[in-house]
């Protein structure tokens, strides 16, 4: 595989910081892996932006400097020179900008310390960073039906996010609108839900798009175990999906039945 710098620096964040898109994306042709490492190591950049700094307003700043990435993509005109930035840019239309400007606005809940409002501010939350992330990842690489990769990102998000829980509550944050074992369940049912329907649907997404769904794969035993023991979530006792999933990736890789 051939990269450039920029790829590589790309490739590089990912794997440091979102290790099971950075598996299933080298589970995937060395094309397609030029458009989801800069997707991804973007998702990166810009979720961990809230969290390296204790001053509101310089985490807002930082989120503002991904937006005006995106507003210049979104535009056409040229875009700032960053490891990251440029190969994005090289492979998003202005749409897929204005879908991760959305993206990035949603990172703004990660900043404050304010609950949910409800469960629809969650769901929008969820469906504005995993669900926007992955339709522009997928539709980058080829046809594919809206609805069923936003389901399939839906339960992906739910998954990592239940993960999240415990190190969410250490540093201050209210992160699930039900907290309770009765409001765990409900939302790891809903994202098996989603997910299943999602799979019932799979020839709507072609073969290529198919390589933006690889690390959905891995949201099936977190939400099986989180609806199955809830306290587990709280206690940071969910299966460890990163030890469990090599053999599986490999069959999704081959099969594309993510």
């Amino acid at each position: 595989m051939s990269f450039d710098a920029d790829l590589n620096a790309c490739a590089a964040l990912v794997e440091r910081g979102d290790p099971l898109r950075f598996r299933a994306v080298m589970a995937v042709p060395v094309p397609a892996r030029r458009v989801l490492f800069p997707l991804y190591a973007f998702n990166v950049e810009v979720a961990r932006a809230p969290w390296v700094t204790q001053e509101p307003m310089i985490a807002e700043m930082r989120l503002q400097w991904w937006r005006d990435v995106c507003e210049e993509i979104a535009k056409g005109g040229p875009v700032r020179r960053h490891e990251v930035a440029t190969p994005l840019a090289q492979v998003i239309t202005p749409g897929d900008a204005d879908l991760l400007d959305q993206l990035v606005a949603a990172r703004r809940w990660d900043i404050y310390k304010d609950p949910f409002e409800d469960a629809a501010h969650f769901a929008d939350y969820l469906n504005r960073t995993s669900g926007h992330l992955t339709w522009v990842a997928a539709r980058t690489l080829g046809a594919a039906d809206e609805a069923v990769v936003r389901d399939a990102a839906f339960a992906a998000g739910v998954a990592t996010w239940l993960r999240a829980i415990p190190e969410l509550e250490a540093k201050g944050r209210i992160p699930l609108v039900d907290g309770t074992a009765d409001g765990v369940k409900a939302l790891a049912g809903e994202g098996l839900e989603r997910l299943q329907n999602a799979r019932k649907s799979r020839a709507l997404v072609s073969k290529n798009a198919r390589a933006a769904l690889l690390h959905v794969g891995q949201a099936e035993t977190t939400l099986k175990a989180a609806l199955a023991k809830p306290a587990r979530v709280a206690d940071g006792q969910l299966p460890d999906v990163a030890a469990q999933d090599q053999l599986r990736l490999a069959f999704r890789s081959l099969t594309g039945r993510w």
